[in-house]
């Protein structure tokens, strides 16, 4: 299994292909990442790796990357999700490595009109209109709170669990408002640290907020759609569950993005400047 594997196989095993292979290494983060970036690039002159790992698959890209690089391997890159990455004033910028535009591949799709084309198959237009907002900004106003919460316990070192929360309990079906009280005690339950004050946790999410951050650098991609699937059930959708769950949301997200669209984002434009930059090694057909 690819996640058991240590950085320094994963940079050998590639090394070992080079003979056989004279293209480009496109690292990435896991096999959803794979399927998204499969569809714009050449894969006669690409090979795209997963190097998913524990305890964090981007970490892992990163430092298969770090050790081709110091071993001045050619013709490599890694592609990985920004996370908060773009709210950093020093980032530490590692030759051959480059983000995606916002927090993550699934915040790009969103953010793209690949979402109208999911909402016109899935939604409502009659409950979408009543609402007489962007549905995407209702899904930033709820995933901010998450997305913050998340950097608190990142930059506080609280190690909170959010994978396995369950999003009914503090995402109000009707509105798709959240309750950050109840969206705290369920973090709190999840990780079994029942000892954090709620209020103080409140309060942080309050001056995180203050800074005004763009949005689309704070939320996570897997929450948006979490709320998406509970809002097509009943906000602005009459949808089954299991017509709508996130897995298969976002599986529609990816085929409803076009490569028009990837065109216009800037991780499109750091890979054509990379390509400038590494003849004679290509990432995108040749027609673009």
């Amino acid at each position: 299994m690819r996640e058991f594997l240590t950085p320094e196989r994963i940079a050998n095993t590639i090394k070992m292909q080079r003979s056989s292979f004279l293209g480009t290494f496109i690292l990435v983060e896991g096999s959803s990442d794979k399927l998204f970036y499969k569809r714009f690039v050449d894969d006669k002159d690409c090979r795209l790796e997963t190097t998913a790992g524990k305890p964090s698959s981007k970490l892992q890209a990163i430092k298969v990357l770090e050790i081709l690089n110091k071993s001045s391997f050619k013709g490599v890159l890694a592609i990985v999700d920004a996370d908060f990455d773009h709210l950093e004033t020093s980032l530490n910028k590692i030759p051959n490595l480059l983000r995606t535009d916002t927090h993550d591949i699934e915040t790009m799709l969103i953010n793209s009109p690949a979402l109208d084309k999911v909402l016109a198959e899935f939604g409502s237009q009659d409950k979408i209109t009543n609402f007489g907002r962007d549905i995407r900004e209702i899904l930033l106003e709820a995933g901010l709170s998450i997305g913050y919460l998340l950097r608190i316990s990142q930059s506080d070192g609280l190690s909170l669990t959010f994978n396995g929360i369950k999003f009914s309990k503090f995402i109000n079906e009707q509105t798709l408002q959240i309750d950050e009280l109840k969206l705290i005690e369920e973090v709190k339950n999840k990780s079994q640290f029942f000892s954090l004050e709620d209020e103080e946790l409140q309060k942080k999410l309050t001056y995180q907020k203050n800074n005004n951050y763009d949005p689309w650098q704070v939320c996570c991609g897997h929450d948006l759609v979490e709320i998406l699937s509970i809002g097509l059930r009943k906000a602005i959708g009459s949808c089954k569950a299991a017509d709508i769950e996130p897995n298969s949301l976002e599986r529609s997200l990816r085929l409803a993005y076009e490569e028009a669209y990837f065109h216009k984002t800037q991780l499109y434009s750091d890979i054509c400047q990379w390509q400038i930059n590494n003849q004679p090694f290509k990432v995108l057909p040749s027609y673009t």
